[in-house]
């Protein structure tokens, strides 16, 4: 048995040895991009598919551009609704007008009220020093 090189030779048969090879990179992409599609580009590939008549072309179409039956789906409902694209996450909620005015009505109506019982107190207090004072001239009077 010799060796030459890569190969190792019986006196018989030649066995080639097993090259090793780099090993690839482990790293994973942080995140996959997501494909976007323009409303020119969904419109021509909805076209396209109503206008297949014959069974399987459909779906070699969207095996040669890489869609779903979904995204035919989906695109042919945003063409009905004037293909304007949704934004994705919750939904922002506006606060209902009237909400904020019976909000804004009650702190008016709080303040107010507030108000109302100083005005209250002070006018009770004047009663008082005015029965006062005329206690006072009568007794003043009387003397």
């Amino acid at each position: 048995m010799k060796e030459k090189g890569s190969m190792i030779e019986h006196s018989d048969t030649v066995v080639k040895k097993p090259i090793i090879k780099a090993v690839p990179d482990p790293e994973v992409p942080e995140k996959a991009l997501r494909r976007k599609f323009t409303a020119e580009y969904k419109l021509r590939i909805v076209k396209e598919a109503d206008a297949l008549t014959q069974p399987g072309q459909v779906g070699a179409l969207l095996r040669r551009e890489g869609l779903y039956s979904s995204n035919l789906t989906l695109w042919r409902r945003q063409i009905k609704e004037g293909l304007v694209p949704k934004k994705r996450g919750p939904v922002a909620k506006r606060p209902d007008p009237n909400i904020c005015r019976i909000a804004q009505l009650e702190k008016d109506n709080t303040r107010l009220a507030h108000k109302l019982k100083q005005a209250e107190l002070i006018i009770e207090v004047q009663k008082k020093v005015a029965a006062l004072l005329q206690g006072l001239e009568k007794t003043e009077e009387n003397s």
